[in-house]
């Protein structure tokens, strides 16, 4: 709900724009014991803030026109397709679609499957909750297409605990694929095509975003990054072939199943085809989703979307990467700016060391501990970041936040402890008089005050006199 915030969740419904006065009202609702579904409509409304609509966003989909397009050019015909579009996932790594198809298609198994991955968690995103509750059609289509193509049986979408609301509507809409024969048994008159889509619901676990995180958490397992080889499409789900793809991904998949692949090919840049949709949040005017082929410059989305006095772009999400001013001239492209579709603006009212500070707490509470660089090391950062904020910093933590984020990025086992230092290293290397400001003037100051500790030890004696205090020397 950044576009849309500050947002609460209330029985699992989403209360967004809250100001002064709409939490009054909420108070004096919840002191009258007003029933939840009685509170304002406007209170749940959730706006799809579509500011600039390209290729995705921009059309209509006639139902069922996908499927049978695919249908109509073959299971290879469609692979054929899918290599000549060089699509890439958009979920942030940019894996090639075809050839994780072509993959799990190959794959020894008794079953496939395919997995939507609808667990945004990143900060900054929601174009995909747009995607869900506005196209679909989209989605599911989408996910049929990949299915007829690899030979799968079974589609799960793994829906994040926030977007509940949305199940009811997306339920509706799947039950009505299967009454008009697009979902089921002889999809679209097809013998022996069958495939079904099961809604699973997540927990809240920023982690379970992660491919093999995920599958653990379908089978009921805690959500822990599994150890690779072998990926998810010669292992995945219950130990079979598995296609994971993101919401965008499979909208995508559409667009090329009814218009080819070297018409989605000649769109973008040579290494990043289509458009890309865009989440942008933060210090503008007018936050929202944007459509743009890739290659557009960070400079343009930020005119466009009435960015002013913009400092730093955080793009990809607290675990992408921050662009200065400097750099305002790149593109959002793989081959330069890649994104998952965060794109959060902060202007010269901020301070980038608190931003930071922030992001460091939310990796060190989504850590999921199975590694020790991970599960340490967002921890010690946590900690060197509270120290500088309390003015006990020195150049030492300077030093010790990029060693800390080095080792990390070498040594995590999964993308989340690799990059959990992203915001810490590029906000200290280009914002560095954000954290300097902060720093003591000595070369190093222990974080433990020994006096401090020693307050609820006077209270208890009722002591106060100078002997009762230690300084740092004693």
């Amino acid at each position: 709900m950044c576009d849309q915030g500050p947002a609460l969740l209330v029985n699992e419904m989403p209360v967004t724009r809250l100001d002064a006065a709409r939490i009054d009202e909420i108070c004096a609702l919840i002191r009258a014991d007003v029933p939840v579904d009685q509170w304002p409509a406007a209170f749940f409304a959730v706006e799809d803030n579509i500011r600039r609509a390209d290729m995705l966003l921009g059309s209509v989909l006639v139902p069922g026109s996908a499927i049978r397009a695919a249908i109509e050019r073959g299971q290879e015909g469609m692979l054929t397709e899918m290599r000549k579009s060089n699509l890439r996932g958009r979920g942030g790594a940019g894996f090639t679609t075809a050839i994780k198809w072509e993959a799990c298609r190959q794959a020894a198994g008794d079953r496939r499957y395919i997995v939507c991955n609808a667990d945004e968690g990143e900060p900054g995103t929601f174009k995909d909750r747009v995607l869900l509750q506005s196209y679909p059609g989209r989605v599911f289509e989408g996910m049929v297409i990949a299915a007829y193509t690899v030979g799968a049986q079974l589609g799960l979408l793994y829906l994040r605990a926030e977007y509940r609301y949305l199940r009811p509507q997306l339920e509706a809409y799947l039950t009505e694929m299967r009454a008009q024969g697009l979902l089921g048994k002889a999809i679209a008159g097809v013998p022996d095509f069958d495939f079904d889509i099961e809604i699973h619901l997540g927990a809240g676990a920023y982690i379970c975003g992660e491919e093999s995180a995920l599958i653990e958490s379908l089978e009921g397992k805690a959500g822990k990054p599994r150890i690779r080889p072998p990926f998810p499409v010669t292992c995945g789900y219950m130990n079979q072939p598995t296609v994971v793809n993101n919401v965008e991904t499979l909208c995508k998949a559409t667009e090329i199943a009814l218009h080819g692949g070297a018409w989605y090919e000649a769109i973008g840049t040579k290494q990043s085809t289509g458009t890309k949709i865009l989440s942008v949040a933060g210090d503008c005017e007018r936050p929202g989703l944007y459509e743009y082929a890739f290659g557009v410059r960070i400079a343009q989305v930020l005119e466009d979307c009435g960015a002013r006095d913009a400092m730093a772009v955080q793009v990809s999400g607290a675990s992408g990467m921050c662009l200065s001013e400097r750099e305002f001239g790149r593109r959002i492209a793989f081959e330069d700016v890649p994104t998952a579709g965060s794109f959060m603006i902060f202007d010269t009212t901020r301070d980038l060391f608190e931003v930071a500070r922030n992001f460091a707490h939310f990796f060190r509470h989504e850590s999921c501990g199975f590694c020790t660089p991970c599960r340490t090391g967002t921890a010690v950062i946590g900690e060197i970041m509270d120290k500088i904020a309390t003015g006990r910093g020195t150049q030492y933590e300077m030093n010790e936040l990029l060693r800390v984020q080095a080792v990390m990025k070498a040594s995590s086992h999964c993308g989340l402890g690799q990059t959990a230092g992203n915001a810490v290293a590029d906000t200290l290397q280009k914002f560095r008089p954000a954290y300097e400001r902060r720093l003591a003037q000595t070369d190093f100051l222990p974080a433990f005050d020994l006096d401090a500790a020693l307050a609820r030890a006077r209270s208890v004696t009722g002591r106060d006199d100078a002997q009762a205090h230690l300084g740092e020397t004693a």
